[in-house]
């Protein structure tokens, strides 16, 4: 089973350490909602950043952010979770729209929204998989805003280090049908291990059809970027050091491991989609996002 003891230890909620990230994300995404050219829309983001306590006094909009996009956690940093939530949406609305899958299940969902956001296909159902009290939370501020779900939501409040997978299957889930799965920025706090187990467990939960969506750092020295802008302004300014929160052992090939077992895999920087939509984080000394790594994978 995933081990995210290390994640959560001294955590509740979204009242700290890995938990204040899942608002750092939401800040970032509210942020890029009301920019003119943004390639992501979350309306319910700023919602989650206004109501918890440990976000208070975080920007939500772009004229908050007094240097804009030189900012370096703001400005930069947000301009990365902007790209990645465009990539991510378009990669799992493609899965859904032009393949069969119907069942789509987000590990570590923390504050996403795309069950609410996203024009889902007719039948599709979105597991989302987190902690209690992160879903609590975001059932309370959702609930407040009487959001109403796009497709069928189902979700499962339970540690990554319970039965997960076994707890699926009760809650809907068919592990005969074509899934298509989701993990966005867990992955980087799991011990090897765990990443081999849950990207382990994805595949054997996955038939024909199915297909993976997730995020890696590749650096070979994490700590060789403690001093770059970004960390260092999220370490300063919101009280985050993320290098103590990420886990530093050197990292398994899980895109070498599924493709061993017949998945056709891609292997993306960030950069490449920069450059593609034309927006978004490019290349820069001493920088904190040159290890990361999204990777899309396909099981035929």
């Amino acid at each position: 089973m995933v081990d995210t003891a290390q994640a959560n230890t001294g955590t509740e909620g979204v009242a700290g350490g890995v938990g204040v990230t899942a608002l750092l994300v939401a800040a970032a995404r509210a942020i890029e909602t009301h920019r003119p050219d943004a390639l992501a829309r979350d309306v319910y983001a700023e919602h989650f950043v206004l109501a918890a306590q440990a976000s208070q006094g975080w920007p939500v909009r772009p004229l908050e952010v007094r240097d804009g996009e030189t900012d370096p956690l703001w400005g930069r940093f947000a301009r990365y979770f902007g790209l990645r939530t465009r990539v991510l949406d378009d990669f799992l609305l493609h899965s859904t729209h032009h393949g069969n899958a119907r069942q789509v299940v987000v590990l570590g969902a923390g504050l996403d929204t795309r069950a609410f956001r996203l024009e889902w296909p007719t039948g599709c159902v979105v597991f989302e998989i987190d902690r209690e009290e992160v879903l609590a939370f975001k059932h309370r501020v959702l609930g407040g805003l009487s959001a109403v779900p796009s497709a069928a939501r189902v979700p499962l409040a339970m540690d990554l280090r319970s039965d997960w997978a076994g707890a699926l299957p009760g809650a809907g889930f068919d592990p005969a049908a074509p899934s298509v799965w989701l993990v966005e920025g867990l992955l980087f706090y799991l011990p090897p291990a765990a990443e081999t187990y849950l990207i382990d467990t994805v595949d054997r939960l996955t038939p024909g059809g199915g297909a993976l969506a997730y995020e890696v750092k590749l650096e070979k020295d994490l700590l060789a970027y403690r001093d770059s802008p970004l960390y260092t302004a999220t370490r300063r300014r919101i009280g985050i050091d993320l290098l103590d929160l990420f886990d530093r052992e050197p990292r398994p090939d899980s895109a070498g491991r599924l493709a061993g077992r017949g998945w056709s895999t891609s292997v993306r920087t960030p950069f490449d989609f920069t450059r593609l939509l034309g927006r978004g984080p490019l290349p820069e000394p001493n920088d904190a996002l040159a290890g990361n790594r999204w990777v899309f994978a396909h099981k035929p």
